[in-house]
């Protein structure tokens, strides 16, 4: 018992057996999360990876707490998510903007819903908008950004209510390759300089071994942890991705999530 209360003081987020259950209007029930467990590190980047369809979504909307916790339970710092809360920020993969704000008008909108005297709002939207590298464009309208520049304002507008926790769908699925890879790197940057507690869903090996120092990686549906794999490499590395070392464990991971892959394509076809 004492072991217990030490793990879920030395983890920011515990996951105790959770199962979720789809129950569409039509249609079958769906065991969409089965028995998950997991434990995250106060300021670990940790990366969920599987399969399409496996449940990574499913797990961290659950963490943030816009889905019900059915059975089992998920503490963060040691207490029981019933909600959405302050102290977790969540950045999408479709940017989720409001096309009718501008840039600072964005990054503004939680500072503002916080309460915040307009000279202080004012000052760290200004910050967080240096930080990710969009001074200039302060007066742009969503429309007017490339995709890359609107990840990036969502993810400003995110660090800006100064979350513990960032929780990432995969962000960065809908850019192209080379915008990718940039952000990759910038969010890396920006994790240096503003340290949270990430959990980042994506369905990239290559991806989750570069950004994260645990890659979770979970079954066909219903998800399940298969393994948890550490990746822990010199992310300032020029030459990272050809390095032997990120090379095996990248087919490592692979490996692993290969069964599960073509278990999830059997699977969608019946």
């Amino acid at each position: 018992m004492q072991a217990q209360i030490n793990s879920q003081v030395s983890s920011q987020i515990v996951v105790e057996n959770l199962n979720h259950m789809y129950r569409p209007a039509r249609g079958q029930p769906v065991l969409a999360v089965d028995n998950v467990s997991l434990e995250v590190r106060p300021r670990e980047f940790l990366a969920l990876l599987g399969p399409s369809g496996c449940g990574k979504s499913t797990l961290l909307y659950l963490m943030g707490g816009f889905l019900p916790v059915e059975k089992g339970r998920i503490l963060i710092g040691g207490k029981p998510v019933t909600g959405p809360g302050p102290d977790r920020g969540v950045v999408f993969q479709h940017f989720a903007l409001f096309p009718w704000k501008t840039v600072r008008a964005n990054v503004l909108y939680g500072l503002e819903r916080a309460g915040l005297p307009k000279n202080e709002r004012l000052k760290r939207a200004q910050a967080y908008i240096d930080m990710v590298g969009l001074q200039g464009f302060e007066d742009s309208y969503p429309s007017q950004l490339s995709g890359g520049m609107r990840q990036r304002t969502a993810i400003a507008r995110t660090l800006a209510i100064d979350p513990d926790i960032l929780l990432m769908d995969e962000p960065f699925g809908a850019l192209d390759a080379q915008t990718r890879s940039l952000m990759q790197s910038e969010l890396l940057a920006i994790w240096r300089r503003s340290p949270k507690t990430v959990i980042f869903v994506t369905h990239d090996v290559q991806e989750a071994c570069y950004l994260a120092e645990r890659v979770a990686v979970m079954s066909a549906r219903p998800g399940r942890i298969k393994a948890i794999v550490e990746t822990k490499f010199d992310r300032s590395d020029p030459h990272l991705f050809k390095q032997p070392a990120f090379i095996d464990k990248v087919d490592e991971i692979w490996a692993l999530v290969r069964n599960e892959a073509m278990l999830a394509q059997r699977l969608e076809a019946h």
